[in-house]
Parts: structure tokens; sequence; C-alpha cells
């Protein structure tokens, strides 16, 4: 019996106005019963088969067709419900959610079903005991074993009881004892009836099943009957409905008191909001654009620095591209060209696109009458030169350097007089066929930069120059040298968008390949921005904070929630959540942070309120100095819950936003 027809199915991939197909025109159909291996080598279209087939991607021409009912034209919210009904989701990487034990994970799906929580919580018991995990069905992710992990994943696949069951590469990560305990588990599902598609790579899998399918470059090329689908099993399915309210609530709930000493923290914070006075806004506000200042005063966080990939394998993660860039800078095969530019400049969100030469080696310096020689790392002026420090002079422009302090001052003790002098560098460079040439410019020195602190690197040694991109390329073109740009500087528009672009940046592909592997400092932001944290809880604890800054504080820890539960955000999506119950879960979250930092300030209220009057009773013969009356708890409630729904739109509509398939792959 036919459960699913795929009809011509074809999907591209657009960079610009260039198509990449990748699937070129599916027709197959699979029965109840089967266990359909889809065995191809990366890249051949399966991931993106299926993701089609789960209604993860709606971007394809052709039909899908499940029980009858075609699905590409359904709304986003059918399509929600074709996922809690339909399909169950395995993934190679597990997806698991870290701060729940194993039965929590599996109720994930159940609370997507109209069973009651008594046979949800006796439902869930069983599937543990069906992939033999009841013994350990209070542990967490992290307390499990990759074969164990897979299995809590199986469970929670046919927790909704689904007809159709997808495996992405479900033993890639594994062992090969786990592999045959997870793949007997597949076969037993298929034998209770449900169709089991397994996307692999390994023939050795794919024999396991009934049938194999062939896939390579988006197309069949095989069909294998190996053995008949196994007979239905017809028994009364459990039914699905949308995430509830108050399961959502109890989702947040959950995660609010796992992570509930950072939480505390903040909820103290905005407390001290709550009860501070208005005059202290200015402090708090203060406080926030002097650390503000600080960060943008010695990093542009506003760059992406993009190396050319020199590793033609797209699976390999960017920080290993990087460094493989890294190893081969300079070489010409590794510079980056127009074409390479030009889809930079294309990027959305993207203001500027700077090549960059980085030349290191032997240089001869000339300067009057002096001549030495040493390991000089020539560079052109970028946006990551905004804010270097010029103890004389200024930045470079066309035909002139700029060198630090320390450089100067072995050329003349009054380093100053350098200023306007010529400096003459003779240094190696390579040609575009790899050959060696030497090049010689005369610069006018423009500036001296002052030493940095950092120790150890060449620029604090003095062996470091600074000149315009336009006057080396005209030299190094000059001297016959290759002219590609060592690297690209990037400006983008926003700091919220720069890991975006970056990641947007890595994803660029030339000819199939992916072309670029980047670096920026939004690691090193995200410590100064918890450091600026700090400090306002410091402010707090001293004066108070600010109305404003608590609903910044409740902004960033629901962006960090989201950031954090990206892959939770995809795994509830894939089930069959929809995008409401995403954005609920992150406004329910809110709204417990500031509940929680109303009691604590109603609490600390009425504790100052009962040790000041004590203090001062003697002084004011028994009078109360403070005095708080019902309408002061109101009004702490009721702006506690508005700052919390205030500073919760945007985290939770972004969350709500995160495209399926991208968060799921999330690291």
């Amino acid at each position: 019996m036919t459960v699913l027809e795929l009809k011509n199915i074809k999907k591209s991939y657009f960079l610009g106005k260039e198509e990449f197909p990748v699937l070129k025109g599916i027709d197959l159909d699979f029965e109840r019963g089967d266990f359909v291996s889809l065995l191809g080598e990366s890249g051949g279209g399966k991931s993106t088969l299926m993701n089609i087939i789960g209604g993860l991607d709606r971007e394809y021409e052709g039909d899908v067709i499940v029980d009858g009912i075609v699905q590409r034209t359904k709304k986003e919210k059918a399509m929600d419900a074709y996922r809690r009904d339909t399909i169950g989701f395995i993934f190679q990487s597990f997806n698991l959610v870290s701060y729940l034990s194993v039965l929590d994970n599996i109720m994930i799906s159940l609370k997507m079903t109209d069973l009651s929580e008594k046979e949800r919580q006796k439902r869930a018991l069983e599937l543990t005991k069906q992939v033999g995990l009841y013994e350990h069905r209070k542990k967490k992710p992290s307390q499990l074993s990759g074969g164990q992990k897979q299995r809590v994943a199986i469970a929670r696949a046919l927790a909704s009881d689904p007809e159709i069951i997808l495996a992405d590469e479900p033993t890639g990560a594994l062992d090969s004892q786990n592999t045959k305990e997870v793949l007997a588990l597949l076969r037993d599902i298929a034998q209770s009836g449900k169709t089991v598609i397994v996307v692999t790579h390994s023939q050795e899998v794919a024999e396991y099943g009934t049938r194999i399918i062939r896939l390579a470059d988006g197309q069949i090329i095989g069909d294998e009957r190996i053995k008949p689908a196994y007979p239905v099993i017809e028994h009364e399915r459990v039914k699905s409905k949308a995430l509830s309210f108050s399961d959502t609530f109890k989702t947040a709930f959950k995660h609010f008191t796992n992570a509930w000493k950072i939480n505390l923290l903040i909820a103290i914070g905005t407390a001290i909001g709550l009860f501070s006075v208005i005059f202290f806004l200015g402090l708090g506000n203060g406080a926030t654009k002097y650390m503000n200042h600080m960060i943008t005063s010695n990093v542009n966080p506003n760059i992406i620095t993009v190396f050319k990939r020199t590793t033609t394998d797209n699976k390999i993660n960017n920080n290993e591209a990087l460094r493989q860039s890294q190893q081969g800078i300079g070489q010409p095969a590794n510079l980056l060209d127009q074409t390479h530019l030009d889809q930079l400049k294309d990027t959305k969100n993207v203001t500027k696109v700077e090549p960059t030469y980085d030349l290191s080696g032997l240089t001869t310096l000339k300067y009057k009458d002096q001549s030495k020689a040493g390991l000089f790392t020539i560079t052109t002026y970028n946006a990551s030169n905004i804010n270097d420090d010029y103890v004389a002079g200024h930045k470079p422009s066309d035909g002139e350097i700029a060198i630090y302090q320390k450089e100067a001052k072995s050329l003349n003790s009054d380093y100053k007089a350098v200023i306007g002098e010529t400096l003459t560098l003779t240094f190696s460079a390579k040609t575009a066929a790899n050959s060696t040439v030497q090049v010689t410019k005369a610069f006018k020195v423009s500036g001296i930069l002052k030493n940095p602190s950092t120790a150890g690197t060449g620029a604090s040694d003095g062996t470091s120059v600074l000149v315009t991109y336009d006057t080396l390329k005209s030299a190094l073109s000059s001297a016959g040298a290759a002219t590609g740009a060592t690297y690209a500087v990037v400006s983008v528009d926003k700091v919220d968008h720069v890991k975006t672009v970056a990641t947007a940046i890595q994803e660029l592909k030339i000819n199939g390949t992916k072309a670029f592997a980047t670096f920026n400092l939004g690691t090193i932001l995200d410590t100064l921005t918890n450091i600026t944290n700090i400090v306002s809880y410091v402010l707090a604890a001293i004066a108070g904070i600010s109305l404003i800054v608590s609903i910044f504080m409740i902004v960033v820890t629901t962006y960090m929630s989201v950031a954090e539960r990206t892959k939770e955000i995809g795994v509830i999506r894939a089930l069959g959540g929809r995008r409401k119950d995403i954005s609920r879960l992150f406004t329910f979250e809110s709204l417990i942070l500031g509940v929680a930092s109303a009691v604590i300030a109603i609490v600390a209220a009425f504790i100052g309120e009962w040790g000041i009057n004590s203090a001062l009773s003697g002084f004011l013969d028994g009078a109360s100095i403070v005095q708080i009356s019902v309408g002061n708890i109101i009004f702490a409630v009721i702006i506690a819950v508005l700052i919390a729904l205030f500073a919760s739109l945007a985290p939770s509509g972004r969350a709500a936003k995160l495209n399926t398939i991208e968060a799921l792959a999330a690291e």
C-alpha cells in the first residue's frame, strides 16, 4: 500500500543568478512497512530530498503526495500539522535537548499529542523500555553514550506514532555495535507497519532494509527491492495536536529553573532596577554608554576578515578551513581575485569590501644613509585600523607609509623628525607562477604609530609598517608580482549582523565549492559584553539600575537563550511546533523572569522597610520613614510584566523566524 509518492521533484540552489541543481527530477513511491535506504555519496541530494519529504524545505518543483494529499500547496500551519502527525525525524547528530532528561526529551514530541499527562508519561516509559533505556530514563544527554543518544532520538521520533520515519545518517556517529543495535530498532519499527526511510552512504547499512534506492548527482541511478515490505499492523494511532499554552509554559519554566543561577542573578539585577528611583537612570545609562565606548575604541566590531579557502571539501568547518588558509597565506594560489571580491560585495548587509595585502619576510629598509634588513610585515590600511593610535602624524595616503614608534626611534632619536622623510623598502614577492621577484618602493612617512601593548608580536618589535592598498598594488604590479589580495576586510552595517554575514560568506560558492573562510571578533565582543553586564550588576549593587537597563538585561538574556537553544528550536519545529509556539516559549521565559524580579523586589522592599524603620525608630519617635502601600506592590508587578513582555518581543520574534534546517545544523 503506497503511503508516499514523489513526482518529478526538482530542487536548485542559486548563487546570484547562477543555478546549482541538487535534485533533477525524482520519481519514487514508498509503501507502508517498507524499510528504504537512500544510498549515495555526500552531495548527491539525499538530505535535501529528506528535508523535502519531511516538510522542512518547501522551495522545490514537483509534488510530494502523502496518503493521496499533495503537500506543496499546504499553508505553513497545515505543514506543521503534517510533521506532527505524519513524520518522525531521527538525526545523525541526535539533536537532543541538553538540559532535559531522557524521558523529557521523549516528552517533547508527546506534548504535541492529545494524550493526557498520565498517558504521555506511560507512553514515554514504554518507549524507553522499547529502546532499552528504561534504566537511564532520568539521565541527561551528556551522561549517555552515542548509541544511547541515538536510541533516545528514535524513541522521540516514535512518540507521536507517525506514519513515516526519516533517519538522516542515523549511524554516522556510531561504532559498529551501536550501528547494529540502531538498525535493528529501525527494522523493528518498519516491521510494526511504519515506513522507514534512511539516508546513508554505507552499503552495509543499506542492506538492512527492504529496498535500496541509489541516488547520485540528484538523480535515481538504481532502485533495488531486497525483500517485500513488512505487513501493515493496523492499530489505533495517537492523534496529534498543536502545542498548548500550558505545555509551552512548562517547557519555558523547566529551562528557567535549569539555569536558575544565572537567571537569579539577572532577576536580582532587574529587581534592583524596579526598586531604584528615576534619577539613577542617568547613572545606569552612562555606565552602559561608557562600556560600549570602551569596546568600540579598542576593536572595530563591524568587520570580518575573509580568506580564500584552500580546501575543496565543503564539509570542513570554518575553523579548520581558516587554519588551512592561514597556513598557506600569501601563496599565489591562495590570493583573492576580483571574482571573490565581487561576491563579497553582493552579500546582504555588507557596506564595504577592502582587499588587503599582508606581506611578511626579509625586508631591506633604507633611510637617508642608513640601511637595515630584518623581518618585516607590510600591511595595507583597512577598516581594522580605524582605532590605531598615532603619536605623531596621520594614517597613510597613497604613496605614504606609517611606522611604529620603536622603529622610528631606531632611525632617528627624534622620532617625530622622521615624518615627511622618505623610506625605501625592498622586499620579496611571488609572481602568479610562484617565482620570486624583488619589489622596491619609496614611501613618504605620514605618521608614527604607538607601539602595541601585546608582547611577542612583530608590531611590538617595530617590524610592521602600514601603507595603502593601491600604493602596494602598484608596486607589486610594476615588479611583475601577483596582485591578488592576501585577504579581504568586510565591513558590516550593524554589529548584530556580523555573525549572520560571516555565516553567509562561509556558504558562498564558486563552481560548487565553498570559497571563503572567515574570522571576526564576535567571541571577543561576547566576552566584553559579559563584562559590561557584570559592571552593570556592580553599579546596581551600589546605586540601583534603571528600568531601561533592566529591559536590556532581559533582552540580552533572551537573545542568549535563543542562541544557546537554536538546535532545540529546530527540533521543536521539525516535530511540528509552530512559529508562534517558539515565540511563546521565549516570551513565557521572559515573563517568568519578570515575575521573579517583582517577587524579589517586593520582598527586598519589605525587608528594607522593616530595617530602615527599625533603625530610625528612635530618632523619629516611632514613626515609619518607609511605608509600602498595596498600590506600590501592584505597580511593581505591572512594571515587571510590561518590561518582560516588551523585552521579549525582538528575541522571541527572531527565534520564531529561524530557518528550521539551519537551526538543526547549528553548532
